[in-house]
Parts: structure tokens; sequence; C-alpha cells
């Protein structure tokens, strides 16, 4: 093994899943690494996990005290899961080379690829999932409402706030992140809830400090840490 270039920091990077040997990935499930103040975090696919991980050198370490979730998914998810998670434990070094993670096995053989997770927002189309109601919880979205941001590269955003449409303007520096108050339509809807929840979506907006993204994930919060708004990637038109 060697030392120098092909062997960067871990820390502070973060990763999707673009191979695993010998499998065809499952569409629309990405797994993540985030590595961070000596863990390794994402979602495996299916559920979330976390890990302690150590390097030296090229050498890494992880586990053995990795924690995940036990949500239940589809078998081929689940089988594709379990073989991302033996890799990360599996790896004896790693090499990053023109803009790919790659873990290897203790004889060199490749366990598994990633690229580097894309940061930026701009030409990013999302879809909101939960929202904070401004009463210390975060809410899912009224049933057959839709919130959703587009992130345009003159700085503009838009998008339907469940009932009107809106704009703003937004600035953004690596994980920090601020809007601009929204300015939007006049319509009244009549469906239970979504006039409120409309409200709850302006003022969270408001109170956004920082982002992070996470495969076809996007997570906005304060600048106390709550969490404001999460997303997930509009895929196709």
């Amino acid at each position: 093994m060697t030392t120098g270039p092909e062997s960067p920091p871990l820390d502070g990077t973060a990763w999707v899943l673009s191979s695993l040997p010998g499998r065809t990935l499952v569409a629309g499930q990405p797994a993540t690494a985030r590595f961070e103040f000596g863990r390794v975090q994402g979602s495996d696919g299916c559920n979330r996990y976390t890990a302690p991980y150590t390097t030296k050198g090229p050498a890494i370490e992880i586990g053995p005290r990795a924690a995940s979730t036990r949500m239940a998914c589809l078998p081929e998810t689940m089988k594709q899961a379990e073989a991302f998670m033996a890799a990360l434990s599996g790896a004896k070094s790693y090499r990053i080379s023109n803009g790919q993670l790659q873990l290897l096995a203790a004889d060199g053989t490749i366990l598994t690829s990633f690229a580097a997770q894309v940061q930026s927002l701009v030409g990013t189309s999302w879809r909101a999932v939960g929202i904070n109601t401004g009463k210390g919880a975060v809410a899912s979205l009224v049933a057959d409402s839709t919130v959703t941001m587009a992130f345009a590269a003159d700085g503009k955003v838009s998008g339907s706030a469940g009932c009107n449409q809106y704009t703003s303007t937004y600035q953004s520096d690596g994980s920090k992140l601020r809007f601009t108050p929204a300015a939007a339509t006049r319509r009244m809807c009549a469906a239970v809830g979504v006039m409120e929840q409309e409200q709850a979506f302006f003022k969270a907006l408001e109170s956004v400090a920082t982002m992070r993204m996470e495969g076809n994930r996007l997570e906005m919060r304060t600048s106390e840490g709550a969490l404001a708004i999460s997303l997930v990637r509009n895929i196709g038109p």
C-alpha cells in the first residue's frame, strides 16, 4: 500500500455508491457515506447506519460497532444493503482518484466504489416530505398536497407551496444556505390544512441556515440545528 495523493483524508467528505462489483444497483435507492469526526454514516439504500472508522495512510477500518435502523424494504434492496454493509466492514484500505472513492479488501480487490456527492443546488428540483410546523415538530405533508423547490443558476428558487406558486432568492456557500422572504400568488385553497401548511413552509424557509445533500435527499436546518424542511429529489420531467 502507498501513501500520498491516493489516500487524502476522508474527514469532511461525502459520497454516493456508484458500484458494487457483481451487482446491478437498484434504481432510486442510493447508498451513501459521509465521513465526519471519526464516524461514517448515511443510508445503505434502505436503512440509516452509523459506524466508527479509523485511517492510517491508506489503511482503513470501519466498525466494528455499527448501528442502523431496522426498516424492511423490498428483497432486492435488502440484498444490496447487506452487500453494501459487508463491503464497508470488509474494507482494509482506500484510494481516491478522479473524484471516485474505492474501498479495497486486504488483497487489493475493489469492494465498492463511490462518486463524490454533488453539493451544488443549481439546476436541481426537489419535493418536500417534511416541514417544521414551528411548534417543535416536523410534519409530513397534507395528503394529496405537493410542495416543490427548483433552484436556478441566477439565484432564484421557485415552485408550489402547496396551494400558491412562489418565488424567492437564495444564497449558498458550502453548507450555508439562506433564503429571502418568498413572494407568492394569493389563491385560497379549500383543502383542510393546506393553507396552514403553506404558511409553515414559508416560515421554515426563512429559518434555514444550513443544508446537507445526501443521495436523493436534502435537509435544510436552522442555525440551532433543528430540521426546517426535508426534501427528496425530483426525478424525470
